[in-house]
């Protein structure tokens, strides 16, 4: 008979266990010098840690709390380290066998009241880290696989699809949702990851060389190679490198300066630091960052001598373009406390480097409002010209000196709620009557406090328990699922890939591309036997893969039906990964020969998917799918609308934005069939021609999926990105079937959602997954007044499944005061969450309206907040000044740069604008700015420059006149990394940096390479940093003047006059005209 645990008990069976073998405390040791990554010749970037004991599976621990009252540990997501970012693979390591068990911390009275948390211990990792090991890769088969021919029967009556109940009492989900991670700044570097490996603060991780694959031929069949190193080792990668060329990388790519230690996908595991003062290392002392007293009037005032309204405008000359307002450099760290004297600290820009301290609200990593402070009636909104809107990212990495998420477990009665709302206990819910009662912060209701969680009140009101419980002091926790919030067991983690293997796919080395890159994920894959795994391919017909250990070999299983789909043998088409590793192995090797004389041009990509789908209906999952061309046959095919596109541009597009929605609505349909049962679909589109991405996105839109799209597809350039794209989805922090929803105090409600999820009651999102860089907007709207001086609270409750079955519900509650004084909205506005909610709602508007439209509504909501700043809060009264609150100066500029964006440009392809919208809808703030101003640099003077620590020089505004003929210039939005050669570049510099004398000599299929000199070394060390920053491989485009690619790079130049848009300086004259209008 079980024992019963009073809610918050210590659990049993959580005792300290030692570190995973893949924990390196301070990233640094001294690697064993036969590791693969030793011959990377990118610096010691890509040294893995050594092996460490106690590293295999993990024994329940007995009972005994453990000696710490707040070890610093977060909660299990089965993913890799929370800093964990794309990174080299690293020779194969041992791994835990099974999910980090937890702790309970202990440093309280043996007496103290129940409900403690419950972490893992310091030394082990909170997400599970899996190191990437890669198993020998031996050349593929010329032969295929035994045909079993068309099945007969179809799948039977499908599993009820089980989504979580986020309904009745207690409703087991509650509200907000956290923020993302910052990453770089467009100033210049940014740093607020794990210490790095090195000397200093944050000393420099693994940098990796590029990836390089033997140029072919784009028609032919890619050889069958894989990444090779200068030693014969057991773990080298399937793309082979030219002899003579600097060996091929994973990427690094951790934000915030994190260290990349290889056996993680982005970088170092998370470091256990103590919750400093500072950061060790010499360093400045970091500044602390809060509201403090600010000044009435903070402004930036351009004067460009205008004449009054309707008179004619002098020429922007008038204005000194050295004088504008653009993105500063870096700053030094900086330590921010959420809550200071008990009020709410405006937090620092998301783009910049700061450590969060969690003091009662959570990090603004986790959940940040568009202004941070509340107006207390609509009309105060409106007045304002601002939006009042939460971006939500409630599994956001941290940065590593901050303390974890602690996980806390109430036991069988399961967390603390109010009985009206279902809001979670948290550090803002008042407990009176001698701590007998509590009044909930949400909706004000009075609620009888449990028996077994009654603790008496101090002087100041508190309970005297309050600082020794997460959940009444921290404004993020974790609390342990009970059996009510969960209407069928945990799922698994089910895997399923499904490859084009069309004419077209093969021949452009698409196929191999996607073998290879699942081949080296597969040591990724959590380990254990709830780790399932499956595998199709697909042309006009569809060909499944029976991958039961029993047969010699996998047996090939052609569904030919694709209007009407089944799945064959649904049981031996998903397995477990430890039944079936071998097979899986010996099958991706095969397939790109296999279907080397494929002559079917066809693609059944619907028919394909929802087959895929029909096997994975019984437990859900992560649908992997890799599409090279436009879906022609079966359900869900379609016609090709680009020529029609291209027309409807032309003419002015009177209805192009119609090619923006989905063709019809059978994608659609069946998405939200995905959804429900929890699967969720990425899809990689590798490709070379127009596959309607506006259609085909729905589906990973709506199952909380992504698109990446790599066009026009490179065998030669292309696989090492899609790897470490395929590497990092796989291995990132994240959760399956999850359900989400915000809670907001009253006077507020909210309005509505915006991302990657399936939405089918008003107050919930499904979210099939979740993961660490998915971002979803609140708008919120106001439904009552509210009291000025009083607190306004918003609380994101978040209902999901460890990749090791664990159910857990994460809390993120950020209170923030209310005002009536428009000047505190201003002061307090923060510009990137503006920003932020400008460019998803653009993107959301551009498939149904003209861009026109689209551009003149941003214009006019930057427009509408400048006048009535200028209006009502501004001391000056010249009308000849242009005047800009200190804490919006720069929406002007990204305004600009929105408009003249992929999305909003007209002179693009249909795809690639449907792609950024897809890219823009869950994307994370600290990389909304990037994305539309993106960050440049100059390249050919890099040896030259003393950057004071920091690997990455200051940026370049984005205007051609900082561009010389005699320069070279790295450009990046977080996507792709542009490199532009001037056409008068001195051959030395070509030399050093390309490995040839002249510009024409540059093979336009550009690969990053490492030479011998210290130019080309501290180009690979940028490139590489700022993949770990933009937590992306870069996709690198070489750009030379005088080419279209050339002319692709000049189109970044936002603070230019071009086709389509005004200068800066013009824009700024533009914008002071429309506020000197409304004046009068």
């Amino acid at each position: 008979m079980a024992t019963h645990f009073p809610p918050g008990a210590p659990r049993p069976n959580t005792q300290q266990v030692p570190p995973p073998s893949n924990y390196f405390p301070g990233s640094q040791g001294n690697p064993n010098p036969n590791e693969l990554t030793d011959n990377m010749q990118n610096l010691s970037i890509n040294r893995p840690p050594p092996p460490m004991p106690g590293s295999g599976s993990r024994t329940p621990p007995p009972f005994a709390p453990s000696s710490q009252a707040f070890p610093l540990q977060g909660p299990s997501f089965g993913g890799p380290s929370t800093m964990s970012r794309p990174g080299p693979p690293p020779a194969a390591l041992a791994r835990p066998g099974g999910p980090p068990s937890v702790s309970q911390p202990t440093g309280f009275p043996s007496n103290s009241p129940l409900g403690r948390a419950i972490i893992p211990p310091v030394g082990q990792q909170p997400l599970g880290v899996r190191p990437a090991g890669l198993g020998a890769l031996p050349a593929a088969p010329s032969g295929g696989f035994p045909v079993s021919g068309p099945v007969g029967g179809k799948a039977g009556a499908p599993f009820p699809g089980a989504r979580p109940s986020a309904f009745g009492s207690p409703l087991p989900l509650g509200s907000g949702m956290p923020v993302p991670p910052p990453s770089g700044m467009l100033g210049g570097p940014v740093s607020s990851g794990p210490p790095m490996v090195g000397s200093g603060p944050f000393p420099r991780g693994p940098q990796y060389p590029p990836a390089v694959v033997t140029p072919q031929s784009p028609y032919s069949q890619p050889p069958a190679a894989s990444f090779s190193q200068a030693r014969p080792l057991s773990g080298s990668s399937p793309l082979t490198a030219p002899p003579g060329m600097a060996p091929p990388a994973t990427f690094p790519g951790a934000p915030h300066n994190r260290p990349a230690v290889s056996g993680l996908p982005y970088g170092a595991p998370l470091q256990q630091v103590a919750p400093a003062a500072g950061v060790s290392g010499p360093m400045q002392p970091p500044i602390r960052y809060g509201m403090g007293p600010l000044p009435n009037q903070s402004m930036t005032t351009i004067s460009p001598a205008m004449g009054q309204p309707g008179t004619s405008l002098p020429g922007p000359s008038k204005i000194d373009p050295n004088q504008i307002p653009r993105p500063g450099p870096s700053s030094r760290p900086i330590i921010y406390e959420t809550r200071q004297g008990n009020q709410a600290n405006s937090p620092p820009p998301a783009t910049s480097d700061y450590i969060a301290r969690d003091t009662g609200n959570c990090s603004p990593r986790y959940m940040r409002c568009t202004i941070n402070q509340i107006p207390c009636t609509v009309d105060l909104l409106s007045t304002s010209g601002m939006q009042l809107a939460l971006t939500v990212q409630p599994l956001a990495l941290p940065h590593p000196s901050e303390e974890p998420i602690q996980v806390v477990d109430f036991g069988e009665s399961g967390p603390v709620r109010c009985s009206r709302c279902k809001g979670y206990i948290n550090p803002f819910m008042k407990f009176i009557d001698q701590g007998r009662k509590f009044i909930c912060n949400l909706c004000g209701y009075t609620d009888e406090t449990p028996r077994d969680y009654h603790c008496n009140l101090g002087p100041d009101g508190r309970r005297r328990d309050a600082d020794e419980r997460p959940e009444l002091c921290r404004g993020s926790v974790e609390f342990v699922a009970t059996k009510e919030y969960m209407v069928r067991d945990p799922m698994p983690a089910a895997y399923f890939f499904l490859i084009d293997v069309s004419m077209n796919a093969v021949q452009t080395g698409a196929t191999a591309a996607a073998c290879n890159a699942i081949q080296q994920v597969i040591s990724d894959l959590p380990e254990g036997p709830r780790t399932f795994v499956g595998i199709a391919t697909f042309d006009s017909t569809i060909h499944f893969f029976n991958l039961k250990r029993a047969l010699q070999q996998p047996l090939m299983l052609i569904v030919p039906d694709v209007e009407d789909v089944y799945t064959p043998l649904e049981t031996d088409v998903v397995v477990p990964l430890s039944e079936c590793r071998q097979h899986l192995e010996l099958l991706l090797e095969s397939i790109p020969s296999m279907f080397q004389e494929s002559k079917t041009p066809d693609s059944a990509f619907g028919a394909a998917v929802k087959a895929a789908f029909l096997a994975m209906k019984s437990t859900g999952g992560k649908l992997m799918v890799f599409q090279s061309v436009l879906p022609s046959v079966g359900v869900g095919a379609l016609s090709s609308r680009e020529a029609e596109g291209r027309a409807n541009v032309s003419a002015g597009e009177k209805e192009a934005h119609k090619l923006l929605q989905p063709a019809d609505k059978t994608l659609r349909t069946m998405a939200v069939e995905f959804a429900e049962y929890q699967v969720c679909v990425d899809l990689f589109i590798t490709t070379q021609t127009y596959v309607d991405i506006a259609s085909i996105s729905v589906i990973p839109r709506t199952t909380g999926g992504q698109v990446y799209h790599y066009y026009p597809f490179s065998a030669l350039s292309d696989p090492p990105k899609l790897y470490n794209d395929l590497r990092w989805n796989i291995t990132r922090p994240q959760g399956f079937e999850a359900v989400m929803r915000v809670r907001c105090s009253q006077g507020i409600q909210v309005q509505e959602y915006s991302g990657n999820f399936c939405k089918r009651i008003p107050t919930d999102i499904d979210l099939p997954a979740i993961d660490c860089d998915k971002a979803i907007m609140v708008t919120l709207k106001h439904d009552d007044k509210l009291q000025d001086g009083a607190e306004c609270a918003f609380q994101c409750a978040l209902l999901y499944t460890t990749v090791y079955g664990e159910r857990r519900i994460r809390i993120t509650t950020l209170s923030l005061p209310c005002t009536n004084n428009l000047s505190n909205l201003f002061r307090s506005a923060d510009l990137d969450s503006q920003f932020v909610c400008m460019l998803k709602q653009a993107s959301g508007e551009i498939p149904s309206k003209a861009l026109s439209l689209v551009k003149e509504e941003a214009i006019n909501v930057c427009a509408n907040t400048l006048y009535s700043y200028r209006k009502f809060c501004a001391t000056v009264t010249s009308s000849g000044q242009l005047i800009l609150p200190e804490a919006l100066k720069l929406l002007p500029l990204y305004v600009l740069a929105l408009t003249k964006s992929v999305g909003l440009r007209t002179d693009g392809r249909i795809d690639d604008r449907s792609f950024w919208i897809n890219y823009v809808s869950p994307l994370s703030t600290p990389l909304a700015i990037p994305l539309v101003y993106p960050r440049m640099i100059s390249v050919h003077d890099l040896d030259a420059k003393d950057n004071e620590g920091s690997v990455l020089p200051p940026p370049i505004p984005l205007s051609s006149e900082h561009i010389s003929n005699e320069g070279v210039y790295f450009l990046e939005n977080g996507d792709d990394g542009l490199l532009y050669v001037g056409d008068s570049v001195s051959s030395d510099i070509l030399q050093k940096l390309f490995g040839v004398p002249s510009v024409a000599e540059i093979h336009s299929q550009y690969v990053l390479q490492l030479y011998d000199n210290p130019l080309s070394r501290k180009f690979n060390d940028v490139v590489n940093e700022i993949r770990r920053q933009r937590c992306s491989y870069l996709r690198l485009k070489l750009c030379k003047k005088g080419d279209p690619s050339g002319m692709l790079f000049l189109s970044y130049m936002v603070e230019d006059r071009t086709a389509s848009g005004p200068s800066y300086v013009e824009f700024l004259v533009q914008v002071h005209r429309q506020i000197q209008l409304k004046m009068n």
